[in-house]
């Protein structure tokens, strides 16, 4: 891969060939922070996990940099910070037994700039070079500027491949929103649970975080827990831990598609729910 930064890095956990590793991906996650990847991709690491028929692939798109920081971090600098969540989401990589790690080491203000070209450049590339099946991203209605930014370029991306190119599914993941809110028709549900030490240690990986003020561990298994638990009202628990998904499938099928007027139907899905219900039990 051509990559547009230096300091760009494709770490392969189990060491060899970069471009073999990137080869045989069949699971991409594109997030935009050093451990988003955990949080919200977890579905297709555990797909992954163990298996030699299915590889995972994760790419962060920031530098880390701007990160917040509480206790022991408080004093680090941006650059302190960025070589601490480097190496944290390299740890992740290797515990995870993911095919390889790309870090694209962009500044949050350039992903969120849409008129800078080099984030799209450099996801086509990697999409180039790893023909993946799947690809999870974070969902549109994310309320991080950064998170939707990398969900359009995302997007922005895939729709530059020929058709025969692109992955044949496309989903928009939790973070800092979590989608609970769509109609259970149009979710996509995806089972984590089963394997729970390892979602922990994923997690545990980022001290920078967690021991900085931000619980992303218990957050982030508490949500799985409780979207499996909320899930259905009239019937016992069928998982014990659920992600859930919004479909960007069609988007990247159909780019004369207005983005965000398809994430206004959902809303207007949910809004006619609620309405519905009010006006039926009033």
């Amino acid at each position: 891969m051509k990559l547009s930064l230096s300091a760009a890095v494709v770490f392969v956990p189990a060491g060899g060939p970069a471009d073999a590793a990137l080869a045989g991906t069949t699971h991409l996650a594109i997030a935009a922070h050093a451990d988003d990847i955990e949080i919200m991709a977890y579905h297709g690491i555990l797909a992954c996990f163990s298996r030699a028929d299915a590889h995972f692939t994760g790419v962060v798109v920031t530098d880390g940099a701007g990160s917040p920081r509480n206790g022991r971090y408080a004093h680090y600098t941006d650059a302190d910070m960025r070589v601490v969540r480097r190496e944290e989401q390299k740890k992740a990589a290797t515990i995870g037994a993911y095919a390889a790690q790309v870090l694209l080491d962009h500044p949050s203000a350039a992903v969120k700039d849409a008129a800078n070209p080099a984030v799209v450049t450099d996801l086509v590339e990697v999409l180039r070079a790893t023909h993946p099946a799947v690809v999870y991203t974070h969902n549109l209605a994310d309320r991080h500027d950064t998170h939707v930014a990398v969900a359009l370029r995302t997007i922005a991306a895939i729709r530059r491949l020929p058709a025969e190119a692109r992955p044949g599914r496309v989903i928009g993941c939790e973070v800092w929103r979590d989608l609970d809110w769509l109609p259970d028709e149009a979710k996509v549900v995806m089972d984590v649970g089963g394997r729970d030490e390892l979602a922990a240690a994923l997690l545990a990986v980022f001290a920078s975080q967690i021991g900085g003020g931000k619980r992303y561990d218990l957050a982030t298994l508490g949500r799985r827990r409780a979207n499996a638990t909320y899930f259905a009202s009239h019937g016992v628990d069928e998982s014990t831990s659920l992600n859930f998904g919004m479909d960007l499938t069609p988007l990247v099928e159909n780019e004369m598609l207005d983005i965000n007027q398809y994430v206004k139907t959902f809303i207007d899905r949910f809004a006619a729910e609620v309405s519905s219900r009010l006006a039926k039990l009033g």
